[in-house]
């Protein structure tokens, strides 16, 4: 899934969450921490080549066989999308901070739908270190299912817009205060 649906899914996890479950939850750390498994991963490599194209050292943006290779660009992909090392790291700050860090959940909720929304060399060894098992899903970069997936995305947003009017009371009408006529004419 590209970066922008993992930080809108986060972000309304979290908006539900912290209607839901009263979670004290920072929203833009969630959607910084749901992005951040491809922007390690990716962010070098694409810096490299649209300076590369700027430069006009290539003419596109795709790998051409002429630039550099990012091969260990792949080993921290396992990395940063194993729920192994999510739970491990999870673990340890919870240890260390002596309270769940629920933002830490974007980064679970990317492995997640990761599993889900990639296929081939880029499906998710989700059990990585322990085991190479992965899932061979949906190509989220289809025509049809960014389509689907960003009219889900405003769906739900809708519906949170929708459910947070509800919980919010709504102003009652003040009575207006009795004036010194109104008080004389009920005695």
């Amino acid at each position: 899934m590209d970066v922008f649906a993992h930080a809108l899914w986060s972000t309304a996890g979290g908006i539900a969450g912290r209607r839901k479950f009263h979670w004290r939850i920072h929203l833009r750390w969630l959607a910084a921490w749901s992005v951040l498994p491809d922007l390690v991963v990716f962010a070098i490599p694409a810096a490299v080549r649209i300076g590369r194209v700027v430069t006009g050292a290539s003419k596109t943006l795709l790998p051409d066989g002429s630039g550099p290779r990012f091969d260990w660009a792949f080993g921290i992909y396992d990395v940063t999308h194993s729920a192994v090392v999510w739970a491990l790291c999870f673990g340890a700050v919870w240890l260390v901070a002596h309270r769940p860090v629920m933002e830490l959940l974007g980064w679970a909720l990317h492995i997640a739908i990761d599993i889900l929304t990639h296929t081939g060399i880029f499906a998710i060894k989700f059990l990585w270190p322990l085991s190479s098992v992965h899932f061979d899903g949906i190509r989220w970069e289809k025509p049809w299912f960014l389509a689907l997936t960003y009219i889900a995305l405003a769906v739900i947003f809708l519906m949170l817009s929708i459910w947070a009017r509800k919980a919010t009371p709504s102003p009652r009408r003040a009575e207006p205060h009795p004036t010194t006529r109104d008080t004389a004419e009920r005695t």
